[in-house]
Order: structure tokens, then C-alpha cells, then sequence
């Protein structure tokens, strides 16, 4: 996939699909659904028909391969699930869609006109997922400082997005110099479910901004509510993600700190207005504004008596 970089800043935009992400372009907005399906195809549909009614860019997924990524002394753990109790790796097993179930989310989305992504968590994952045409992959700011997992996914030649929740300024210096610049985004992200306000910390957007000028930064949030999201865009985050799910009360870890689908539909909403009301920094008086200057301005230049005649 090809980089465009042609912005004054020299900040690249990042081709995801068809959308190209960065500065002065659309924010890219990623309903993510992970494990929010509780290992169903047709709760996974309903939420990307939710994504595709609020207007989102696109939905992701979690890829992981249980053998993998749970400490063998996890496994025979007895765990409360949606399917009873049971030991923690069979319960891991049942929430991983199998190759026959991925192809058929690929199909409906497709169908829908929606992106669809996965965060891998391990390098089987990655495999597994390259056998779908899915425009970029996100690396879990639990696996930032997995360096050989962000080689692996980075080796596909896809854009990857690196989440940098529960790391420090060397450890995100460090991945993007193994990783390079090219074809690469990064969200800010605190790795708290759901995380308190005070704890957001929104400024690292503009702080990320300066630190990787080549690169679009985004945000990738997991508090309840609305409103810090939306002043994500305003600080300038070039793409959004957020958890959604069609019940908060549902079982699942992740939950409560998830979006319903008519909250998706605000969040999108408004940030098409947050975007339309920036502007362009340049000061300017607007046609609209001229019978106002006609009417209330007490003291007027020759230009601005013209412009209003």
C-alpha cells in the first residue's frame, strides 16, 4: 500500500482501504468490536451493522491463539464464563472465531461496505489473519514492546497502528525506531477499563504530534462517555477507536467501558461537526457575516463599508 506524503508539515497521510488518514483528511474512525461478540458470528453482524449505521470507517477484532498467548500455569484455572464454569483455556478457545467464521465476517462486511481489522497478539495470529485482504493491523499496547510480533505484522507490507497505553516515552521511541516511520500511525491510549477522566492525559496527542512529525497520530480511548473523545479530535487525533457493544451490562470485560451503537452514532456525528467547525486557522470575514457588519459594526473601514454595500 502506498504512502502519500504531501502535507506542508511533512507529516504523512496512510492509505487504510480507500481512506487516507492524517492531517486536513476525514478522522478515520474504528468501531472496535474484540471480544465484545462473547464468541458469536451473529452478535458480531449486529455490531457491524450498528458500525455501519453510525457511520464508522471500520471495525476490528482481537486475533489471538490461546496456546500462545496464555501462561501454561493459567490454563486448568477454574473461570466463571458465558458458557459456565470452566478451565481458562477452553474458555479462550470458545472466544476465537475459526477460519470458516472469519471468512464469513469478510463476506459481511464486504457486503456492508465497512474495513475490518484485527489486533494479533501473536505471530500464528498474524498468519491467520494475512489470509483475509484486510487493509492495516494494530498492535495491542500490550504487545508494544513485543518487537518481533510488530516485525511480523510490519513484514506484511500493510500499515500498522501501534496503541501506547501502559508505556513509557523510551519504550514507544524504541518500537517506532525498529518499525521505521513509513506506513505507521500511533494512538495515544492509558490501558484502564474504563479509565477515570484525570487519567485520559489527551495533551500526550499534541505531544506525540511533535515527537513523530512524520507520522499520524490518533487515539485509541477506553473511558465511559463521550465528550473526551470528541475533545481527542479537537486536540488534533487524526484517527479515533473506541469499544463498542449492544449492551454495556453484558458479560465481558471490556463492556463497561464500550460504546452502544446509538452512543457510536453521536460519536460519529459530532466529530463530522468537531471537523467542519476547525477551519483552517486562517481569520476571515464571512459573506454570512456582512449584514451583521452592516447592522451592529459602530465604527467601519472603507473595505468592510464595501463589502457590506
Amino acid at each position: 500500500m502506498n504512502n502519500e506524503k504531501h502535507t506542508a508539515s511533512g507529516r504523512q497521510k496512510v492509505k487504510v482501504g480507500e481512506s487516507l488518514v492524517g492531517e486536513n483528511c476525514p478522522v478515520y474512525i474504528i468501531a472496535e468490536i474484540g471480544i465484545n461478540h462473547n464468541g458469536s458470528v451473529e452478535l458480531a453482524k449486529k455490531m457491524i451493522d450498528g458500525a455501519v449505521f453510525a457511520g464508522a470507517n471500520a471495525v476490528k477484532f482481537q486475533k489471538r491463539t490461546p496456546e500462545v498467548c496464555v501462561p501454561q500455569d493459567q490454563w486448568n484455572i477454574e473461570r466463571d464464563t458465558p458458557w459456565g464454569r470452566m478451565p481458562y483455556i477452553n474458555y479462550k478457545r470458545k472466544m476465537e472465531f475459526t477460519m470458516k467464521q472469519y471468512f464469513e465476517i469478510d463476506l459481511y462486511c464486504k457486503q456492508k461496505g465497512i474495513d475490518w481489522f484485527a489486533s494479533c497478539w501473536d505471530e500464528p495470529s498474524v498468519d491467520f489473519i494475512e489470509q483475509f485482504e484486510t487493509p492495516v493491523y494494530k498492535a495491542s499496547s500490550a504487545c508494544l514492546t513485543d518487537h518481533e510480533l510488530l516485525l511480523k505484522m510490519k513484514s506484511t507490507g500493510k500499515p500498522l497502528i501501534i496503541s501506547t497505553g501502559m508505556s513509557t516515552m523510551e519504550e514507544i521511541e524504541t518500537a517506532v525506531k525498529i518499525l521505521g516511520e513509513e506506513n505507521l500511525l500511533i494512538a495515544h491510549s492509558t490501558s484502564t477499563y474504563p479509565c477515570k477522566p484525570e487519567e485520559l492525559n489527551l495533551n500526550m496527542i499534541g505531544t506525540l504530534k511533535e515527537k513523530f512529525p512524520g507520522n499520524p497520530i490518533g487515539y485509541s480511548g477506553h473511558e465511559v462517555g463521550l465528550a473526551t473523545t470528541w475533545a481527542a479530535v479537537a486536540k488534533g487525533a487524526a484517527f479515533i477507536e473506541r469499544h463498542i457493544t449492544v449492551d454495556r451490562a453484558m458479560w465481558g470485560t471490556d463492556q463497561a467501558a464500550s460504546v452502544e451503537i446509538m452512543g457510536l452514532y453521536r460519536l460519529v456525528s459530532n466529530i463530522r461537526d468537531i471537523e467542519r467547525s476547525l477551519g483552517d486557522g486562517v481569520k476571515k470575514v464571512y459573506s454570512s457575516e456582512l449584514s451583521s457588519l452592516k447592522k451592529m459594526r459602530r465604527f467601519q473601514s472603507s473595505e468592510e463599508i464595501d463589502k457590506a454595500a
